[in-house]
């Protein structure tokens, strides 16, 4: 049944309801868990899965001691931050760990008092529902094409492209050698190979696959992983090389704010790319976060 008739169905069933009961109806579906039910798949049953394995490999943060950068990169931030991987650790996830004393959402402000103010959250990589978001909603019918995701970390983006799409490839370029290895395992065990492909490279290396791929991913790639004349280079790389007409590219954050950080004579992205307007009023669920999916932003090469 396609969205017209669902609604013609449900437009039916509310001419057979009790007028006085219609109100409470109405209240059940904006507030009832009971049809997040409906929205569980296997696909998703199958990524929660991984994700409950890469947590039993990993630190609560997500963060190994061969990423120095990152771990300086966010101690100085002005407000106290924490890496907390979307993909490893959903809302639900977190709320019972900070119930466990595991996790805080909290810092104090004065050591001792009870004056407390909220963490501030950083991912490097896409939630669950913001893979099914991205993959079945913003981008197209990936039929036949190459998905490339820039810095593929724990694989995220390569396990949803190839549970929720139908892209030919998907090449996940990831220059940590045990993240690399995490990738690996991971691809192996669910049966992946077939249409994942891990490269341990420096995405500047990798200029052939920049030109032949069809999507190009990049979820908060360089900030906290590269110097700044480190990613002024690295987006020149992939602006000279990443110029396949009406080729898409997804980033996280947008590339008018990853760039305004940065001082160095740069490329204009308007002469580049055009941003595509998306749609990001999608429900998936009670642990979708519409703010965490207008972070997500298309483009098509020019």
């Amino acid at each position: 049944m396609n969205f017209l008739d669902a609604k013609e169905q449900i437009r039916s069933l509310f001419l057979r309801v009790n007028p006085k009961d219609i109100p409470r109806l109405i209240d059940w579906l904006k507030s009832s868990d009971d049809l997040d039910d409906a929205l569980v798949d296997n696909q998703k049953i199958i990524l929660q899965s991984i994700s409950e394995d890469l947590r039993s490999s990993l630190p609560m943060e997500a963060v190994l001691p061969s990423e120095s950068l990152a771990i300086e990169k966010t101690q100085l931030k002005p407000q106290p931050t924490v890496h907390v991987d979307a993909f490893l650790y959903d809302d639900a996830t977190v709320d019972t760990l900070c119930e466990e004393g595991k996790m805080s959402r909290n810092y104090c402000l004065n050591c001792g008092s009870h004056k407390t103010a909220p963490l501030d959250f950083i991912s490097h990589s896409f939630s669950i529902s913001e893979l099914q978001f991205l993959f079945q909603y913003a981008l197209p019918d990936l039929t036949g094409k190459v998905v490339v995701d820039v810095g593929s970390r724990l694989g995220a983006v390569l396990y949803g492209g190839y549970l929720y799409s139908s892209a030919a490839r998907l090449i996940g370029v990831e220059i940590n050698a045990d993240f690399f290895r995490l990738q690996t395992l991971a691809v192996e065990k669910y049966n992946f190979t077939d249409r994942i492909q891990v490269v341990q490279a420096d995405i500047c290396t990798q200029d052939m696959l920049m030109q032949s791929a069809d999507v190009l991913i990049m979820n908060n790639v360089f900030e906290y992983f590269l110097q700044p004349c480190d990613q002024i280079k690295a987006w020149q790389f992939i602006i000279h090389n990443f110029r396949k007409k009406g080729a898409l590219l997804v980033t996280v954050p947008s590339i008018q704010e990853s760039l305004s950080a940065l001082q160095g004579e740069m490329i204009d992205p308007c002469h580049w790319v055009e941003e595509l307007t998306l749609d990001h009023n999608i429900y998936l669920g009670k642990d979708s976060d519409p703010d965490s999916q207008r972070d997500i932003h298309l483009y098509r090469v020019q």
